[in-house]
């Protein structure tokens, strides 16, 4: 019989629909904070921490500096720390996490002078110890704000008693280390040239230094050949000369130039050669014409790089029709020559650069740019300096002519009192000076200008300079006398033997470090600048650095300095007395000298291992992190520092892994400017979608390359975003009220429910293997494909029909248990990334007062659970289901049908094999039809096909029989049962 609608009841009620407050909509800037205060209230970290028996995995955290408010690479990096720590505590480790501040060094000093100079106040005039307590309170003050931007974030870690490098503790055991390097005889104090900031007026490190564009003058100089020796010519050579004797061959050269390029100009006044390769081919060239306004006069010769030559003349404003190589000139030749400076002799010049200038071969001289020939300046320049200190001729070539304002020496000829840099950064008057009287005397050629990549200090953001000042340095290549030799004898052998010994994520890092460890100079620890800790050492008054006894090495000496410095900060080296303090009754204060430059900060931070991995109760056993995760920059930075100064100290790295990443774009790939108005601000991302927003943009991306982030970028985050929460919604609704009397045996589950415990094993086994590698993009991936593709998309999909309008069925009863056991898996695996997210999911299904997610571990999933030949299947099964769906579409587009369950449809398989596993499944549950008919017969010509699904061909048919009024599957049965208007199975259900 029929039933009758008007008379059916209503049997919504009797449905078992999803129930669940988790919201759609999630909310997160507002709800976030209140999550933060419960972790701090239940002590989550704390806790985490009494859990016994547990492998210590530490990541010792690079220190940012406390001089701002986070940016966006803040973000990036300190997510991806806490993602590695996270999942690493829920994987059965003891995750440690201390946050730490770099606090000493430029980066706060300049900003107090700024406050100065903003006040009219001249920093010089203020009392050390004051300036110093200044910038004490400025770190302070920075670190609790960025403490907190960092927390709002889900940073987990020991915020309550973080690293500070100015700390009393940090800082003793700096000076601590430091006097490792004065007692194991790698310290020296040498003159040399180094990178120079005439702003900030110190010495800075190549991690301290950025690379920008800069237009610069340049210059092509004349060195007039003062005199040549006897040179006579092969046979067959040039035969203009062939068979001249060597006087008259010597006679052309005397009077000629040699041509040199420089783009600073400014280092012509301190040059002491003109160096050239033995393996280039050189040219004696004659002006045979020339233009107005040319600095070349007709019969004047030049000696070129062949190469080159054409080039130099095109720029003297030189057609090929003004000069023509008289000859070749050999290297042999060349060494023969005397050069006389362009301002040799010049009126009022006192002499100053009349010696004759050092002429001779050098191997760093090419012939792809410039003359050929190369003008030394070996004070700025370190080829220069290598060359001449080899030659043992340093004491001939040094000059001190540049002030440390980046001035000339104030009795300098000419150029005395000029500046390199204007105050601000900007380009000073000693180049055009310089320029001006090059011209005067006639040694310019020509002049122009280009635009290259110039070194600029990341501080000030102006340009730097090349300056040999005095300064003290850790040699890398001189035996470290500290018997640790397992790894090499000097810093430079055990960095480089260690390197291979770390494991590099990705794997470039390795060659990157290696490389600059493999060519770096000596380490440059010193800095002419007053907030850092100071190189706590005396040097004997009236002794030469070479001397035995020039630095003062005693064992109760430094003692009584780390001492005083655990006990007032390393403030104490500037008190009144401090000399005599420390050097005690053993030593006469008045023959030595307290040393007042400060260590470079990247010994601060390279340190950080000692006083933090070594001396913490929650650092490591043996000093040595488990991994150091910083941006790529590193590799010159904290990486590179923390090897060498590790190396120096206990022989070798601090560090089993170095995991790096790339620099934040914007969405078009253009480095973020306030200028160019395409910054993203951390905070402005939080308020707008919460932090888990954030966090989820940090796992989606590929962080060892250089990311891109922006509005739309962010707007497919959050898409994404809701996608997963709608997958943990579901479950959380089709859980309500399940208990463990519900639960159903694997064996005992239907093919389907297998498949996703299948599925399972598999994920399992690939978010820990990615989590264990830092792959986080590859983790996420992984696990929202499963949660939008196979469970979204289709198991829910299938499944929702069981969980709805089952009775208390053993099919009803295994997808339940199969949607526990992913609840416990894709909110644990998940909340590592989407920390605060994770937490609601599990409190919405666990609300206890105490209880958290980031309390528990991932749940171990059996590996027995792994059924390759199911899998197989069901992706088999998966494609005829796309052309059930494909076909369906278009009947629902047409408006055949408003509804699949409208659909019985006839699908034919050629394919007999899949013919009989498809009789294995509840085909028509999933292809969500009333019914659904599987055959081998042809597919008739009307047949749906998809061309990339061969073999599979569907023809629509309408389901037969009555909708029932609960379940709205189209079904003969239909009417046919005690409860009016339902199916068979509906009517079961009811009871």
């Amino acid at each position: 019989m029929c039933a009758d609608t008007a008379t059916t009841p209503d049997y919504k009620d009797t449905l078992n629909l999803p129930r669940t407050e988790f919201p759609m909509r999630a909310g997160l800037p507002k709800r976030e904070p209140g999550w933060l205060e419960r972790w701090e209230r239940i002590g989550v970290y704390d806790r985490l921490r009494e859990k016994a028996g547990r492998q210590p995995f530490t990541l010792h955290d690079g220190p940012p500096y406390a001089n701002g408010n986070l940016h966006i690479g803040h973000a990036l990096n300190k997510t991806i720390k806490d993602m590695i720590v996270r999942s690493h505590q829920m994987m059965g480790h003891d995750a440690r996490y201390v946050p730490g501040w770099d606090c000493h060094g430029l980066p706060i000093e300049w900003k107090i002078e700024e406050q100065y100079r903003k006040k009219g106040r001249n920093k010089d005039e203020v009392d050390v110890v004051d300036f110093r307590r200044e910038c004490r309170a400025f770190a302070d003050k920075w670190v609790d704000i960025q403490r907190e931007e960092f927390k709002r974030l889900g940073i987990t870690g020991n915020w309550a008693d973080p690293y500070l490098t100015m700390d009393f503790h940090a800082e003793a055991v700096i000076a601590a280390e430091f006097q490792k390097f004065l007692m194991n005889g790698t310290l020296y104090q040498g003159s040399k040239p180094v990178m120079w900031s005439p702003v900030e007026k110190t010495a800075l490190a190549e991690a301290e230094v950025e690379y920008h564009d800069k237009e610069s003058f340049t210059i092509w100089v004349k060195f007039k050949v003062a005199e040549a020796g006897g040179f006579v010519p092969a046979d067959g050579e040039d035969d203009d000369y062939a068979g001249a004797d060597a006087a008259l061959v010597a006679r052309d050269l005397e009077g000629a130039y040699v041509v040199i390029w420089t783009t600073t100009a400014w280092t012509i006044p301190s040059n002491k050669a003109v160096v050239y390769g033995d393996d280039i081919s050189y040219g004696l060239y004659e002006v045979t014409g020339r233009p107005e306004e040319c600095w070349a006069r007709i019969g004047d010769r030049y000696i070129l790089a062949d190469k080159r030559a054409d080039d130099v003349m095109m720029r003297a404003r030189l057609d090929g029709s003004m000069y023509r190589r008289l000859r070749g000139v050999s290297a042999d030749e060349l060494a023969s020559l005397s050069l006389r400076h362009p301002l040799a002799g010049a009126e009022g010049a006192n002499g100053e650069w009349d010696d004759p200038r050092d002429f001779r071969a050098a191997d760093f001289v090419s012939d792809e740019e410039g003359t050929g020939f190369v003008h030394c300046a070996p004070s700025h320049g370190m080829e220069e300096y290598e060359l001449y200190r080899d030659l043992g001729m340093l004491d001939q070539v040094i000059t001190y002519n540049v002030m440390d304002d980046g001035s000339f020496r104030a009795d300098l000829p000419f150029f005395g009192g000029t500046y390199i840099l204007s105050r601000k950064g900007g380009e000073g008057d000693a180049n055009t000076a310089v320029i001006d009287k090059l011209v005067e005397t006639g040694g310019l050629l020509a002049r122009g200008k280009i635009k290259h990549s110039y070194p600029h200090s990341w501080r000030s953001k102006a340009p730097v300079i090349f300056r040999n000042t005095s300064q003290w340095f850790a040699a890398i290549d001189r035996a470290v006398g500290d018997g640790q030799d397992t790894h090499g004898k000097t810093i430079r052998e055990r960095a480089l033997t260690e390197i291979d010994n770390v494991k590099w994520t990705p794997k470039t890092g390795r060659n990157r470090l290696y490389s600059m460890i493999e060519a770096r100079p000596d380490w440059v620890l010193s800095r002419q600048r007053a907030w850092g800790v100071p190189l706590t050492c005396f040097v004997k008054k009236g002794a030469l650095p070479t001397d035995p006894d020039f630095l003062l090495r005693d064992d109760k000496v430094n003692a009584r300095i780390i001492d005083a410095f655990e006990a007032e900060g390393a403030d104490a080296w500037y008190m009144d007395g401090a000399k005599e303090r420390f050097l005690g009754n053993d030593y006469d204060a008045g023959e030595w000298e307290q040393v007042f430059d400060i260590l470079d900060v990247w010994f601060d931070s390279g340190s950080t291992h000692a006083f933090v991995l070594r001396d913490r109760e929650d650092g490591t056993e043996d000093g040595i992190a488990d991994v150091y995760m910083e941006g790529t920059d590193q590799h010159r930075g904290w990486f590179h520092s923390s090897l060498l100064q590790a190396c120096g100290t206990m022989g070798r790295a601090p560090y089993r892994n170095v995991v790096t990443h790339g620099f934040t774009l914007d969405e078009k790939g253009n480095k973020m400017s306030k200028s160019l108005g395409n910054t993203i601000v951390p905070d402005e991302v939080v308020k707008q979608y919460g932090a888990d927003i954030l966090r989820l943009w940090v796992a989606q991306t590929d962080y060892t390359a250089d990311q891109r982030i922006g509005p739309e970028i962010l707007k497919g985050t959050a898409d994404s975003y809701r996608r997963l929460r709608n997958t943990m919604r579901f479950m959380l609704g089709s859980l309500a009220d399940f208990s463990e009397a519900d639960r159903v045996d694997p064996a005992d589950m239907p093919r389907l429910e297998r498949w996703v415990l299948s599925r399972l094993a598999d994920l399992d086994e690939k978010v820990r293997a990615g989590y264990a590698a830092y792959d986080f993009q590859g983790v996420f991936s992984a696990v929202f494909n499963f949660a939008t593709v196979d469970l979204s998309a289709f198991y829910f999909d299938i499944r929702k029909d069981t969980l709805y309008c089952d009775g208390d069925t053993t099919r009803r009863r295994a997808a339940r248990t199969v949607l526990d056991l992913l609840f416990h898996r894709l909110t644990t695996w998940l909340a590592p990334v989407l920390v605060f997210t994770m937490e609601e999911v599990w409190l919405e299904r666990y609300p206890d007062e105490d209880g958290s997610v980031h309390l528990v571990d991932f749940p171990d999933t059996p590996t027995d659970w792994r059924d390759a030949d199911l899998e197989g299947y069901v992706a088999r099964v998966r494609r005829v289901r796309r052309v059930v769906t494909a076909a369906l579409e278009i009947q629902r587009r047409d408006k055949v049908i408003g509804s699949s369950l409208e659909a019985a449809p006839v699908v034919h398989v050629d394919d007999a094999d899949l013919r009989k596993l498809l009789a294995t499944f509840d085909v028509d549950d999933l292809c969500i039809t009333s019914g659904l008919t599987v055959t081998g017969d042809p597919a008739p010509a009307e047949a749906f096909r998809l061309p990339e699904i061969e073999g599979i061909g569907v023809v629509f048919e309408k389901a037969e029989g009555v909708k029932c009024q609960r379940c709205w599957k189209i079904l003969p049965d239909v009417g046919r049962h005690s409860h009016a208007g339902v199916c068979g199975r509906c009517d079961e259900a009811l009871g």
